[in-house]
């Protein structure tokens, strides 16, 4: 596996169009939360979890193969296990940027997925929080961030 580039990132969060893969119906699960911050931060989000019709008002989709028009991009907030299958059914949409959400705990990464990813021509972000990496980003998120600087895990 390669390791993810600033400028990696950089190029998932220029897109502006951005599909939430595995976003909970619950309000209070951290990946509401994320996808309210990227909401603020002036993206179209558009949810994908084929156990909701929607989600904070939006229609949500069962899988990112269903959005019309199609996206180019999606933050994984599944498990490793749903990843899998999930970095195929973007490859058959067409998606070119994937991001593999992970704060605190297990997160989406799935090497399988991530290798797939990458054989099939995707930009992946594997493991990272978006939260640290927006601009004028809330006090803990810019901590996060500096301990990965610290610890060298932070992507250059």
């Amino acid at each position: 596996m390669t390791q993810t580039s600033i400028k990696t990132i950089d190029a998932f969060l220029q897109q502006h169009r951005i599909a939430f893969i595995g976003v909970s119906r619950d309000p209070k699960d951290f990946s509401r939360a994320l996808m309210s911050e990227f909401v603020k931060r002036g993206y179209e989000v558009v949810p994908v979890n084929p156990n909701a019709p929607e989600i904070d008002g939006k229609a949500c989709y069962k899988s990112v193969q269903d959005i019309q028009p199609p996206v180019d991009a999606a933050l994984l907030t599944t498990t490793p296990q749903v990843t899998e299958q999930v970095i195929r059914d973007c490859a058959q949409a067409g998606v070119k940027y994937v991001w593999m959400q992970r704060g605190e705990g297990i997160g989406s990464v799935s090497q399988t997925a991530v290798s797939f990813g990458e054989s099939a021509g995707m930009q992946i972000v594997p493991g990272q929080c978006p939260f640290m990496f927006f601009p004028n980003t809330p006090f803990f998120h810019r901590i996060h961030k500096f301990v990965k600087k610290v610890s060298g895990t932070l992507p250059e």
